[in-house]
């Protein structure tokens, strides 16, 4: 079966949309091809709806197959478990920039599938599957009537590359995923090391127009195969039920959105609710509407209010300014047995953030399809119910979760001192103890202020903040700091952090058709000086890194040997390196370029350790004075050990400045005398003389320290 195909040059890469070769039962399916990586999008969605259904039931699922890397997955199984992190991240980088494009009444299950079927080093299957769903979606029935395109921009010696391979990025400044439409941008995620906020904008500018030829290629293929859209159901409200319900609720609802308490001001809307329905219950003459209706009606009439409070009084639900911050309160150390605690509360919603500080052995080893790899510093995020009021089961971490935790690692990660200098491995915990906004941002405060806490020294503290957006027609107001009332009945949430010089990571998540980058200057600007005023209140409460790490926290001591003298230090069947751990009680790794690391919480126990390998390990230095031991006397000279497993020979001659008939004269056994080293030859062998160190250091220091003869 012939394919029907398009292509589109992205960058420097050729890219290859096709249809009609696999997955033909699907509503819709589009396969790219870039190089050797090849992603499979397949979109469906319920025939029927189900009865009370008054939103969009979208599942998204980006899935990676070991076969793609030529690889056979590990475990017992041997087969996919599982999501990975990545795979559910991705997951969401495809949700993201799609769902606020379906039209309003679509409420029908809907899933879309993206399946990577091949990889190379190419770096891109993430953005690539955003645009093999978006073109699954729009050559299908399903009414999506907007193509999306995705690209990756990086950021090496100052020129930004489209589409980066692995190797670029490991190189890059900065790793940016953008999707839009042909006429707006609709999603951002990345992280950069303190990006200006201008070459931000300009990376931004530049994937949009590396986006258009994808929009094109989609439309060309939806030219040739695409299907005709199902009519949508028509689902407005009520304008009668919308009159009364707001001649009901008005001005009650818009003072009840004025409290500036979340929990009174959700109890007196959710009174207003009640006493709505109880009212349309009780009326007498036309059939009363449901309770969805009558919710719909009451949602909206909030909606409404919400946004006309914002936009025409310049008034926030809980009466501040729209560029204003929540109360900052912050208390770092607060937890004794830990490495490092901060409790970072802004306004309603507070982290409990714990650094904790680990050896190699403790770093998180990933087997992905590019290959193994080791993660040194790791973002665990958790969202408990009682954080907002409510019970739920306690089960392992949601796509939310990952998803905030991921932000606040990447956020994070560009300010972590390089490995040569902190040999540790990291784990921050986010335990979001309340919430109403903004956590994610709060993680980032938080977590910066606890890893200076734990003595972790970061190159400089890194805060967060969110924007959201309020845009009727031409009216549009920008929000610092978005409750989570704004966050939901807004059109906006774009998270900025950074450091005093520049942006670490962003993510934005629009509810409208796209946003123009003028606007978002308009927000990175405020949020730029929402970040600075947040990091200030930081500085009071913990100004620099400690300078001492928890007595609780491992010390890792760090030494480099010749690569033959590992050997040595390993010893036959591990015995001497075990000796050295038995007897200080360390930990102790090697790695194959002779660098150590010892771990221990007992600084003298590791500088014993330390000691103990040098002493192995040390090599004989011509010229230098030695004081050693005398193990063997010989007719000819004394065998001195100048230190553990280091022997050499004193000639009878080189004894002292006359001449000496017997060594045994001069020297015995088990004596501590001065040996001056003055070769080594291409044997190894060590010639010593003591006549020549005693000339240079005294007679009176070695007896002092010998034998007492």
């Amino acid at each position: 079966m012939k394919p029907i195909t398009v292509e589109a040059t992205v960058g420097d890469k050729l890219v290859r949309l096709e249809t009609g070769r696999m997955a033909k039962q699907a509503d819709g399916s589009a396969v790219i091809w870039a190089d050797g990586t090849v992603v499979l999008a397949t979109a469906v969605a319920s025939k029927t709806m189900k009865p009370g259904t008054d939103f969009l039931p979208l599942t998204v699922d980006y899935q990676e197959r070991a076969y793609a890397a030529g690889k056979i997955p590990g475990g017992f199984f041997k087969r996919e478990g599982k999501p990975s992190e990545r795979e559910v991240l991705n997951s969401r980088l495809i949700d993201r920039p799609l769902r606020p494009l379906f039209p309003e009444g679509f409420y029908f299950d809907t899933q879309l599938i993206a399946s990577v079927v091949s990889i190379d080093r190419g770096g891109i299957s993430d953005v690539m599957a955003v645009v093999a769903a978006s073109t699954a979606l729009y050559i299908s029935d399903i009414p999506f009537s907007t193509p999306v395109g995705a690209v990756k921009i990086g950021l090496c010696d100052g020129r930004f590359i489209v589409n980066p391979t692995l190797d670029e990025q490991e190189n890059s400044t900065l790793d940016l995923v953008v999707a839009g439409t042909r006429d707006a941008i609709m999603m951002v995620e990345g992280q950069g090391s303190e990006i200006a906020e201008d070459v931000f904008l300009e990376a931004i500018d530049l994937a949009h127009k590396s986006i258009i030829p994808l929009i094109v290629a989609q439309e060309k293929l939806r030219d040739l195969v695409g299907k005709e859209k199902r009519p949508l159901p028509a689902v407005p409200i009520s304008p009668e039920l919308l009159d009364k319900v707001h001649s009901r609720v008005h001005p009650a609802l818009q003072n009840a959105l004025m409290i500036p308490i979340k929990q009174e001001r959700q109890e007196k809307i959710d009174s207003l609710f009640a006493d709505i329905k109880a009212y349309f219950a009780e009326e007498n003459g036309t059939p009363a509407p449901s309770d969805r209706e009558i919710y719909n009606a009451f949602h909206e009439l909030e909606r409404r209010f919400m946004r006309e409070m914002i936009l025409e009084r310049k008034v926030r639900a809980d009466g501040r300014g729209l560029a204003d911050i929540r109360p900052i309160f912050i208390e770092v150390g607060i937890l004794p047995r830990t490495h490092g605690s901060a409790l970072f509360t802004r306004g309603e919603t507070q982290s409990l953030s714990v650094a904790t500080l680990g050896t190699s052995d403790d770093e998180q080893r990933i087997d992905s399809l590019e290959g193994e790899s080791t993660k040194r510093f790791m973002l665990h995020y958790n969202f408990p119910p009682f954080s907002v009021g409510e019970t739920k089961p306690m089960r392992g971490p949601g796509r939310r979760e990952i998803g905030h935790g991921n932000l606040a690692e990447r956020a994070l990660k560009p300010v972590l001192p390089p490995r040569e200098s902190f040999p540790y491995a990291i784990r921050l915990v986010s335990d979001i103890l309340e919430s109403n906004g903004s956590s994610s941002m709060a993680t980032v405060c938080g977590g910066s202020l606890a890893m200076m806490d734990a003595g972790i020294p970061i190159k400089a503290p890194v805060a967060g903040i969110a924007m959201g957006l309020i845009k009727e027609g031409d009216r549009v107001a920008i929000l610092a700091d978005i409750l989570g009332l704004e966050d939901h009945l807004g059109d906006m949430d774009f998270k900025v952090t950074g450091t005093e010089n520049g942006i670490t990571a962003v993510q934005m998540d629009i509810k409208i058709t796209g946003i123009t980058t003028h606007l978002m200057r308009e927000a990175l600007e405020q949020a730029r000086l929402g970040r600075l005023y947040i990091m200030e209140k930081m500085k009071l409460a913990l100004p620099s890194v400690r300078h001492n790490m928890s007595p609780y926290a491992p010390r890792i001591l760090t030494l480099k040997i010749k690569q033959d003298k590992i050997r040595e230090v390993i010893g036959p069947g591990g015995k001497v390196i075990r000796g050295i751990t038995e007897k200080t009680g360390v930990k102790i790794e090697i790695d194959d370029s002779g660098l150590i690391q010892i771990a221990s919480t007992d600084e003298v126990a590791a500088q014993k350790a330390v000691e103990m390998i040098n002493q192995i390990v040390e090599e004989v230095q011509v010229g230098k004075i030695y004081l050693g031991r005398v193990k063997t006397v010989a007719d000819y000279g004394a065998f001195v050990e100048l230190f553990p497993g280091t022997t050499g020979l004193c000639h009878i001659s080189q004894l002292e400045d006359r001449r000496v008939e017997k060594v045994s004269d001069v020297v015995s056994e088990g004596d501590l005398i001065l040996v001056k080293a003055l070769e080594v030859d291409r044997q190894g062998k060590i010639r010593l003389s003591r006549k020549e160190a005693i000339a240079e250091a005294g007679a009176e220091r070695e007896v002092r320290v010998g034998s007492g003869r």
